[in-house]
């Protein structure tokens, strides 16, 4: 039976393998195509995404290193990771196994699961943080599998 930082830690790994497995043998082009107008959603987008969302719980909230996003700002502000027409699928890639591998250290090193983190005036326990990004991972997978169905009529976990 495992302990609790196992079962979370597992399950949020099965999570980003999950996404893995989503992109597997798709081109760039694949990739990068998005759902339906108006989504700005794709595959590339979501990996983008994820990766962001990886730095800023762990590397940023739980570990207080304050890194800017990955992909930076459109002129309107918005966060530009879902701006993939010219994105490099290697290098997101790269991006976001480097933050999972990060949010993975950070992980390990802690304390415990009571060890809190903070942003703003907002603190978060690490158990809160890992729960959060089971269900990050869990929704934008539900999105993956349909982006994947619509791409090549490929389904499953």
């Amino acid at each position: 039976m495992a302990d609790e930082r196992v079962s979370l830690s597992g399950f949020l790994e099965y999570q980003r393998q999950t996404l893995a497995m989503k992109c597997a043998g798709l081109t760039t082009e694949q990739l990068r195509e998005k759902a339906v107008p108006p989504s700005a959603m794709s595959l590339l987008g979501l990996v983008r995404h994820l990766a962001d969302v990886e730095r800023s719980w762990f590397r940023n909230v739980m570990n207080g290193e304050g890194i800017r996003n990955y992909w930076g700002r459109r002129p309107d502000g918005e966060l530009a990771e879902f701006d993939v027409d010219e994105a490099d699928p290697g290098e997101a890639f790269d991006v976001w196994r480097e933050a999972c591998a990060r949010s993975r250290d950070i992980v390990d090193a802690a304390e415990s699961l009571d060890v809190v983190g903070h942003f703003g005036d907002e603190g978060f326990s690490l158990r809160y943080v890992l729960t959060h990004m089971i269900e990050e991972y869990a929704r934008h997978n539900g999105h993956a599998d349909l982006l994947r169905e619509r791409i090549d009529g490929t389904t499953g976990e």
